[in-house]
């Protein structure tokens, strides 16, 4: 299955695919609106603002055109003569009236006459993008790389690419002390020593066996023998 190149002969199909992938082009920017009259005779394909409030016009063409900058050149001038009635009629966008608007062209190629006279251009901000729509099976795709780009756009992509994607944050979970176990009896590992008898009642001795009672009369002959023996000589 091949790679086919489908030619976009419809502008205004050409302006929705660029709005739906402006942030491909370049970072940060904001898509006012497109079609914006500026006066009786000049319309903004598509006027977009980056993240400092700059104001930045498309200029779009379906075919190779060299009047596309002269007439994106004529775009800037009228616009910077409406550029507070635009900050007052869009009040929810950041439209900085300090800064210079700039120009971007996107084309499906530029002839070597316009890119000279784009790169001679001093004092204005001008990025040249060429188009391809493409198709694969049945998936199509716009794909937009830049040609001939300013300074300023140049460090913001080489910045972008540098930055780490972020991941998703993980709660990081407090690290509690090990609470300590109450320390187990050891258990006797002597094999050697054999675990004790109970002891067995001890039989009477012979003399307690015979050994009879004493009655009150044997006692009395007792103390008699006592006394004679105590008073013989």
């Amino acid at each position: 299955m091949s790679i086919e190149q489908i030619s976009i002969a419809n502008k205004r199909e050409l302006e929705e695919m660029v709005v739906k992938d402006i942030e491909s082009i370049e970072v940060g920017l904001t898509t006012i609106g497109n079609q914006i009259p500026i006066n009786g005779h000049t319309k903004l394909d598509i006027l977009c603002h980056d993240e400092n409030g700059q104001l930045v016009v498309f200029k779009l063409s379906p075919s190779e055109d060299d009047m596309m900058l002269f007439e994106g050149l004529g775009a800037l001038n009228q616009l910077d003569t409406v550029k507070h009635i635009l900050k007052f009629h869009y009040q929810n966008f950041k439209i900085n009236e300090e800064e210079p608007s700039r120009l971007v062209l996107i084309a499906p190629s530029f002839s070597k006459n316009l890119l000279t006279i784009a790169k001679n251009i001093s004092g204005m901000r001008i990025d040249l993008y060429e188009w391809e729509y493409l198709k694969f099976g049945d998936n199509k795709g716009l794909r937009i790389k830049p040609i001939s780009i300013s300074k300023e756009t140049e460090e913001k992509r080489k910045t972008k690419r540098k930055e780490p994607k972020e991941k998703p944050s993980a709660k990081v979970k407090k690290e509690q002390p090990p609470q300590e176990e109450a320390a187990e009896p050891e258990p006797n590992l002597d094999v050697s020593a054999e675990p004790e008898k109970p002891k067995k009642p001890e039989k009477p001795k012979e003399s307690e066996k015979s050994q009879k009672p004493i009655s009150w009369e044997d006692e009395k002959k007792k103390e008699k023998t006592k006394k004679k023996s105590k008073w013989s000589f």
